[in-house]
């Protein structure tokens, strides 16, 4: 059992106790019950009302069987059951579907006929046809409620105020002077006029409520002021035609149907009106317009939809066309690059390996092994690259740890003449790896660029240390010692160092530091990874 929806069944049950003392509040003893047994009776007929929304064909049966017995022994009680039986019967065509409903209305439309008919009086045709109304209108109600008409997706309100504007104008202007001919104060008939009109804004929304309305007070008009029926007819029509413009069942529309011609006849004919086909055939005519053009209607919306659907999933269908067009242009160009460099840089590690074995030992020797070393990291960060970019959702495997990696960038430019001074603060350690890894980068770059622009022989600072945002990268180097024979650069380093910078949300900044020297600074936010 589902806990959730307990304190609702508690009160179903309860308002149904409480209705019935309601109504026997004042009865006394009958023939075969005494006035002590109206709270047993209550809870007779109200605690099964906690499991209506559960076990709704039960309780229907339950309540008409109660019906009749309670009728049988002239309790007040009766009265309760059969208010009761009408919302059983509502919720079994909410919750049932067809075959429960199949099941207790016919059991309902017997108990409630046997509780009309007075003992001793025949059943006639207008107690049937009252019993079949009196159980069938809530069963349908119900089921129409569990959702005949979906939910309508434009937020647009312009047609809803036109059409509670219009619904005002019409009756308010046909109907307010006859306004005081009836038997209904003035006030009465010129509010229900009002509400009339003002529920057709509504009517896209709910057009089953709102057509049962419009019958409602076509009904009432014709029995209690019958100078206004006529409005009420149009205001009928309109909301039968917005039911079949919302509502895309047949079943339901012809349902819809007859009733539209059931209320007009209600309206139109009278004693005296002599029924012929032609007056029938205009009637039904009648009727059917405002539902052809419901119907007509609605299938434009539906085709505009249906339309504006395709171009959606077109606009999305290019979209993807194009990132998929994007992401082989970018792989093509990578396999390029790659072949490229790795055909140069392939000849160069061969090159160096040959000379390794010709050399003697010393720094030239241990030149060309670094030089060996280094390519070969090189293709191998060429071919990740590659994969990486061939399939996007790949995470790349990481080769070292960014602490060896900054340690190991370091002994390397040592290696090859700069005097480097390293400063790595172990607490770097507890820093997002992406921004270790960058910041391993930015070192990696930033010495290159010292040795590259400076010449060996330069001190180089170099300091990685925890910051209050999360990680910071300093790289000076004093004045070169002697005149630098620059070697050859592509310019893009530091466009590439500022670009990963700036991708983890971060800043970077290099200049010279006034001394003769460069001062490299980044700072790189934890925050960038989450």
């Amino acid at each position: 059992m589902r806990w959730r929806g307990l304190p609702l069944d508690v009160l179903l049950a309860v308002s149904g106790v409480g209705l019935d003392l309601l109504t026997t509040a004042h009865a006394g003893d009958t023939r075969y019950l005494p006035a002590e047994m109206n709270l047993p009776m209550a809870l007779l007929v109200g605690l099964p009302m906690g499991l209506v929304r559960r076990r709704p064909v039960p309780v229907a049966l339950y309540l008409a069987g109660l019906l009749v017995v309670t009728d049988q022994l002239e309790s007040f009680t009766s009265n309760t059951a059969q208010i009761l039986v009408c919302v059983a019967l509502g919720v079994v065509g909410y919750r049932s579907g067809w075959r429960g409903t199949v099941l207790a209305v016919p059991a309902a439309m017997v108990a409630t006929a046997l509780n009309i008919v007075d003992p001793g009086i025949p059943v006639v045709m207008n107690t049937w046809v009252y019993s079949i109304f009196l159980a069938v209108f809530p069963a349908v109600l119900g089921a129409y409620l569990r959702g005949s008409a979906g939910p309508l997706e434009e937020r647009d309100v312009t047609p809803d105020a036109l059409l509670a504007a219009g619904g005002v104008a019409i009756t308010v202007l046909s109907t307010w002077t006859s306004w005081h001919a009836g038997t209904q104060p003035v006030w009465v008939v010129g509010l229900l006029a009002v509400v009339g009109g003002l529920s057709l804004g509504i009517a896209r929304r709910l057009p089953g409520v709102v057509f049962l309305l419009q019958g409602a007070l076509l009904v009432s008009a014709d029995t209690y002021l019958n100078q206004v029926v006529n409005t009420c007819v149009i205001l009928t029509l309109i909301a039968i035609g917005v039911f079949a413009m919302r509502v895309t069942s047949w079943a339901w529309t012809i349902v819809a149907y007859a009733a539209g011609c059931m209320l007009t006849a209600i309206a139109v004919v009278g004693e005296e009106t002599q029924t012929t086909p032609f007056r029938v055939g205009i009637l039904m005519t009648l009727v059917a317009t405002p539902i052809a053009i419901g119907r007509y209607l609605g299938m434009r919306q539906s085709a505009a939809a249906a339309e504006r659907l395709r171009a959606e999933e077109a606009a999305r269908a290019a979209v993807a066309q194009v990132r998929a067009d994007q992401l082989a242009e970018r792989e093509r160009i990578a396999r390029d690059v790659h072949d490229i460099v790795a055909h140069h840089v392939g000849a160069m590690v061969l090159r160096a390996s040959a000379a390794r074995y010709t050399a003697p030992d010393g720094p030239v020797a241990d030149a060309l092994t670094d030089i060996r070393e280094t390519g070969h990291q090189v293709l191998q960060d060429l071919r990740d690259l590659l994969d990486l970019l061939r399939d996007p959702e790949r995470q790349p495997d990481l080769l070292a740890n960014p602490a060896d990696v900054v340690r190991e960038s370091a002994e390397r430019m040592a290696a090859a003449g700069l005097v480097v001074d390293l400063e790595l603060d172990p607490a770097t350690d507890r820093a997002p790896l992406i921004a270790r890894a960058s910041a391993a980068r930015i070192v990696q770059e930033g010495l290159t660029n010292v040795l590259k622009h400076a010449g060996p022989g330069t001190q180089v600072r170099v300091s990685v240390t925890p910051s209050a945002e999360g990680l910071s990268v300093r790289i000076s180097n004093g004045r070169p010692p002697t005149v630098v024979e620059r070697l050859p650069s592509s310019g893009r380093g530091l466009a590439g160092m500022r670009e990963r910078v700036r991708t983890l949300g971060g800043t970077l900044s290099a200049g010279p530091d006034g001394e003769g020297g460069w001062l490299l600074a980044a700072s790189l936010p934890a925050r960038s990874v989450a």
